[in-house]
């Protein structure tokens, strides 16, 4: 008997697709196509259900569990190359498994807007015009002395960038639209030009400085976590320029990963200033094709720098040589809705793959990189100083009790306002929370403006005469009278920026003074634009919420105000003492960053609190030992996992049905402690009536070992039809 097997020959395509089900789908190749023809990390056009699909082939095989007459064909094979290549295939699996989210939603995830669509991608390069084949020839083409004429003329020497054209005819867009109707022009892309040389030298680095730039670089071609904690003003960015400039020589690409698009502009122009290569941008602010572009930039080895936020942790980086998360305890990391990853867990675990070293930087380093630190994990590095002259700031406690307040500013902090000002020097007087008032009330029967969807205040925004609410985005007119007692008589309780700024215009007249909150950037400038608004050597005011805490460099800026902070030091959160002591560190650090000193005054009315005193006394890295040592007493992160179950209906019952099925689904798994159901800590939101499921492991393993499973259960149960859930993996608060 022979005993020869003849293995079958891949004829099926494993293809991903972005729908919300935990599952690959099969399908025939094309019409005269193999399924060896297609490239692992192409993206297919495929049927589904009545419609169609843009999704991703991650696999071919020679069996499907359909038979073979209820298999359809893939539509269109859309890359001829992998657009996602096999290292970020592979670290989108492991998003996928271990955030426990349908692999074709990663995908999608990954892969900007322009190239989720059957389209083909943009095509490299810059925007052009040039004339059509023909357009020289052509008599009596454009009037004499006329834009069409002039345009003409133009393009005659050649095709010309958009660019060029705003600068050489301003008005060439009309002309340019009259040509094309009439084709004598057509559309094109030239190559983009190589970026400028370095244009300024960068300045000696510290000893410190120096000692971390050349432990990382040795550390090139091969794995290598570090921590980079650096006090504020201490030249965390120049280490990452030095670093970028030995990738970039090396032909390498460097990821630079930022929580905040406000931080873009600054960072941008500083690598502009230093690295030599081309330098993209990704983040959501930019227009789908510019985004697109500068994705397929990073997938051809072309970009030599992405920087970007959150969803840049998806770059492809076929050159990969460095990845630096900036500010990296920063809660914007963490992706909130739909797929709930963390960026700067993702950006470890892509280094890893790529054998590259990644760079973890911040002031106030998170609690979790800590430990990671202490265990040996990462290594840590510490930069302790500023360079030159600056010193950190000093500290002022204003003890708020018994004290008349104007708009909840003590007369101490507006003294040392004023005396700032006349010094020729400028203020930041920080408030995190925006708006007029958080609360309007009516004084004779205490009625107060609330949502009806959330049962949460209002806010009053006074400039745009509107009351908002800043969890469900709901909106309503500001009434001239108490809608319960027909008072007359509204008023404000407790303090917004928009409130704060208008104080201090009434306080300091002649004096600018710039509001920098969500408010402000979205109907104005971005962030950098704003600031640029006070020239260095100008006296001036910055108020703002925590978009100011993070990365700005402001030389003439040498007080600080803190209002506000109390509300952090009795909170629910397990997390909030850390968060606390991160915003406060992070805001002292705007002043004295240059060669006047700096003070910061800090407002309370709880002088004598064990974490304030602390915090002002022995500094951040001594508090946050003291911080995780509770954690590990209280067996709460990084000292535990979580892994938080969410959902939310109509009815509180379906709540509540929902989550006990759920709980007793799950019986009583090894090394899972599971608490609840319960309701979330804002009970209800833009309607819809909410509660959670807490599951708690003092090790990894068990509780990914128990959840898929799980899920998997819990997504049949006939009461999740009636209710939206998630499950949130690492979940940074449990709202």
């Amino acid at each position: 008997m022979s005993r020869i097997a003849e293995t079958a020959p891949p004829t099926i395509l494993r293809v991903a697709v972005p729908v919300p089900l935990p599952t690959l789908f099969d399908y025939r190749p094309p019409p005269g196509m193999r399924a060896t023809d297609i490239a692992i990390g192409a993206r297919l056009c495929v049927p589904f259900g009545r419609g169609r699909r843009v999704g991703v082939l991650v696999g071919v095989q020679a069996h499907s569990e359909l038979a073979p007459e209820r298999l359809k064909a893939a539509i269109a094979v859309l890359d001829r190359e992998p657009l996602i290549s096999r290292e970020l295939l592979a670290s989108l699996q492991w998003v996928a498994r271990y955030y426990l989210h349908p692999l074709g939603e990663v995908l999608e995830a990954a892969l900007p807007a322009g190239l989720r669509r059957t389209r083909e991608p943009p095509v490299a390069g810059d925007a052009a015009l040039m004339l059509a084949p023909g357009a020289a020839e052509s008599p009596a083409s454009a009037r004499p002395g006329s834009a069409s004429a002039a345009l003409l003329q133009l393009l005659a020497a050649g095709p010309m960038r958009i660019a060029a054209l705003d600068a050489r005819l301003p008005k060439w867009r009309g002309a340019a639209a009259h040509l094309r109707r009439r084709g004598l022009l057509v559309a094109t892309r030239l190559p983009t030009p190589e970026p400028p040389p370095v244009r300024i030298d960068p300045p000696p680095l510290t000893a410190e400085q120096d000692a971390a730039v050349g432990t990382i670089a040795a550390a090139f071609d091969r794995y290598a976590p570090f921590l980079l904690e650096g006090i504020t003003g201490s030249g965390k960015t120049e280490v990452y320029l030095a670093l970028a400039e030995r990738a970039l020589a090396r032909g390498r690409q460097v990821l630079v990963l930022v929580p905040e698009i406000g931080l873009t502009p600054q960072l941008l122009r500083r690598f502009r200033e230093r690295a030599a290569g081309r330098i993209h941008v990704l983040h959501s602010d930019l227009a789908d094709g510019e985004r697109t572009r500068a994705w397929l930039a990073a997938a051809r080895g072309e970009a030599g720098v992405i920087l970007g936020t959150r969803s840049a942790v998806f770059a492809p980086l076929p050159r990969a040589g460095l990845i630096v998360v900036d500010e990296e305890h920063d809660a914007s990391y963490k992706q909130q809705e739909g797929l709930r990853y963390s960026a700067r867990d993702l950006a470890v675990v892509r280094a890893k793959a790529l054998e590259v070293p990644v760079v973890l930087g911040s002031a106030t380093p998170s609690l979790e990189s800590l430990a990671n630190a202490e265990s040996g994990r990462y290594r840590r590095l510490t930069l302790g100083s500023r360079p030159g002259a600056a010193r950190p700031p000093t500290f002022r406690v204003v003890d708020l009790r018994g004290k008349r307040l104007e708009d909840g500013l003590a007369p101490e902090l507006l003294a040392a306002v004023r005396s700032c000002l006349a010094r020729g020097e400028q203020a930041l007087l920080f408030r995190n929370r925006r708006g007029y008032a958080p609360v309007l009330f009516c004084h004779a029967c205490g009625w107060h403006a609330a949502c009806a969807r959330c049962d949460k205040p209002l806010t009053w925004h006074r400039g745009a005469a509107r009351l908002r609410c800043h969890h469900c985005g709901a909106e309503a007119t500001v009434p001239t009278r108490c809608p319960q007692c027909d008072a007359a008589e509204l008023k404000a309780r407790g303090l917004g920026t928009e409130r704060l700024e208008q104080t201090l215009l009434r306080r300091f007249p002649g004096v600018p003074v710039v509001r920098i909150d969500r408010e402000t950037t979205r109907r104005r400038e971005g962030v950098d634009e704003l600031l640029n608004r006070l020239a260095p050597d100008q006296p001036g005011i910055y108020v703002g919420t925590q978009m100011l805490a993070k990365g700005h460099d402001l030389p003439n800026l040498t007080l600080v105000g803190l209002i506000g902070v109390d509300e952090g030091l009795f909170s629910v959160d397990f997390r909030a003492g850390e968060r606390l002591c991160q915003l406060v560190v992070q805001v002292a650090g705007r002043a004295g960053r240059a060669f006047k000193p700096g003070e910061v005054w800090l407002q309370t009315h709880h002088p004598e609190h064990p974490l304030l005193r602390a915090l002002l006394r022995d500094g951040y890295a001594q508090v946050a030992r003291g911080l995780l040592e509770e954690r590990r007493l209280a067996g709460l992160p990084p000292f535990a996992h979580l892994a938080l179950l969410r959902a939310e209906a109509v009815t509180p019952a379906q709540v509540e049905t929902f989550l006990a099925a759920a709980r007793h689904l799950a019986a009583d798994p090894a090394g899972v402690e599971l608490i609840g159901p319960m309701p979330s800590p804002m009970p209800r939101r833009a309607g819809r009536h909410r509660g959670q499921l807490l599951l708690r492991a003092g090790e990894r393993a068990p509780l990914h070992a128990f959840l898929p499973t799980w899920l998997a259960a819990v997504r049949e149960l006939p009461a999740a039809r009636r209710v939206r859930f998630a499950l949130d993996v690492d979940p940074l608060d449990l709202y």
